[in-house]
């Protein structure tokens, strides 16, 4: 099988609330999550331009698990704050069902490599944290925080601190947080890369299993070949600096009775043609690679 390359497909979708939006830029919806000409540009401390992402534009309808693979310095991890409203394009736009971002809200969730949790917290009082910025009562906060330690295979952990959980778990925990108050987008910027291979590809599975239980759409970030396959139903792939989408790859693999995914013949030649169009920005775009760390304004971000 030689994988093709995918077209753009919009679905009309509603509004949102309990956003961070621009109440003057609201369109007509044709995507739940929609990049428009995105350019993004920093200012060296000699003032020197520093172009980070140019001119990105595509379409996720609602569902899909999107991911986008590239190079170290591709701008992956910048593209995602800007669609957490945690920095603004330089040009261009996003839109969340139609409705322009312009700063952070409680309708996307966002999980980092590292895993931001409150080391005062137990695992249930840190999936409780967004819950109560909604204003969600202290009875029903606790059922909806069980439902989730449950979803990701926690439920006897509820009481237990951070200092007190693998890597592999507290990102289980990172990841019910975001789920739990139940937003419209959750973004994932390599949250798993600081784990070994063996707990990588458990979570792996684990999400996979989520994402088919909750529908929720999902951008995930990653410069490992094999995860992105392996993750997504689309594979965007990004250039070296300045980013921009190179190549959008349909994803379409038989998961039904198959021990070893990764070792079929339809998944060597998606990562055959993924490496291919890496190629040209190959020094750091590796199968089953993982980035380096998140860049230091962003270390330790407790964004719910």
């Amino acid at each position: 099988m030689t994988a093709t390359t995918a077209t753009t497909t919009t679905t009309t979708r509603g509004t949102t609330t309990g956003a961070a939006h621009d109440p003057a830029a609201a369109t007509t919806p044709t995507a739940k999550l929609e990049l428009r000409g995105v350019r993004k540009t920093f200012r060296s401390a000699d003032r020197e331009e520093f172009v980070a992402l140019d001119d990105v534009s595509i379409a996720a309808p609602e569902g899909e698990f999107l991911v986008l693979v590239g190079p170290s310095g591709s701008g992956k991890s910048t593209l995602l704050d800007l669609v957490g409203g945690l920095t603004q394009p330089t040009s261009g736009e996003i839109l969340l069902d139609g409705k322009k971002i312009v700063g952070p809200g409680l309708d996307r969730g966002i999980v980092f490599q590292q895993y931001a949790l409150l080391p005062w917290r137990t695992a249930r009082g840190n999936i409780e944290f967004g819950l109560e910025a909604k204003g969600v009562g202290r009875r029903e906060r606790k059922v909806i925080a069980d439902e989730y330690l449950d979803l990701v295979g926690l439920s006897g952990f509820g009481d237990h601190h951070p200092h007190e959980l693998s890597g592999g778990m507290k990102q289980r925990v990172a990841i019910a947080r975001s789920l739990a108050y139940d937003p419209e987008v959750l973004l994932m910027d390599e949250p798993f890369a600081a784990l070994d291979a063996q707990t990588r590809e458990s979570l792996q599975d684990e999400l996979r299993r989520i994402w088919t239980a909750t529908g929720k759409t999902i951008l995930f970030i990653t410069h490992g070949i094999d995860e992105a396959i392996y993750l997504g139903n689309r594979v965007a792939v990004l250039t070296e600096r300045p980013g921009r989408i190179k190549e959008v790859l349909e994803i379409s693999l038989d998961r039904d009775d198959v021990e070893d995914l990764r070792s079929t013949e339809q998944f060597r030649d998606y990562r055959h043609r993924i490496w291919l169009s890496l190629r040209p920005e190959q020094r750091d775009a590796v199968p089953g690679g993982t980035e380096k760390s998140l860049p230091a304004n962003r270390i330790g971000a407790t964004h719910v």
